[in-house]
């Protein structure tokens, strides 16, 4: 088949969170906003988050690139809303990958983004960085 998965070799929640993607668009009242880019494949994942008390009331994220990529964002969103910004930061690759059943290991790249992306927008809340409001 060429080398690339075909979309029938994902999980049912893999295509469920392509289908239906949880959280997705602009958070207007975010006050934490992150968006990253995997340099290798261009792929970018959009992450705003309100963060009230120490913890994530809300989450949107807006994706551009692979199918994976957009499960990736999707899961990730559905997953921190209202978890508290602590436990937020020990979230790992390993549990975005779970929460889809699973990805291969040549795209598991788009869960390292989704990491990569809510870390920074946390970091960007907790050190008051108001760039990171601006698009």
């Amino acid at each position: 088949m060429g080398g690339s998965p075909n979309i029938l070799s994902y999980s049912e929640t893999f295509k469920d969170h392509l289908v239906n993607p949880r959280n997705v668009g602009e958070l207007p009242e975010a006050n934490a906003v992150a968006e990253e880019t995997n340099p290798v494949c261009g792929d970018r994942l959009r992450l705003s988050l309100r963060i009230r008390k120490g913890r994530i009331e809300a989450a949107r994220f807006l994706a551009y690139g692979c199918p994976p990529t957009l499960a990736c964002g999707s899961a990730l969103a559905e997953i921190i809303e209202g978890m508290s910004i602590e436990d937020a930061v020990k979230l790992t690759r390993r549990e975005i990958v779970n929460a889809l059943g699973g990805l291969s290991t040549r795209k598991q790249h788009a869960a390292a983004l989704a990491i990569e992306v809510l870390r920074t927008a946390i970091t960007n809340f907790v050190s008051g960085d108001s760039s990171s409001l601006t698009r």
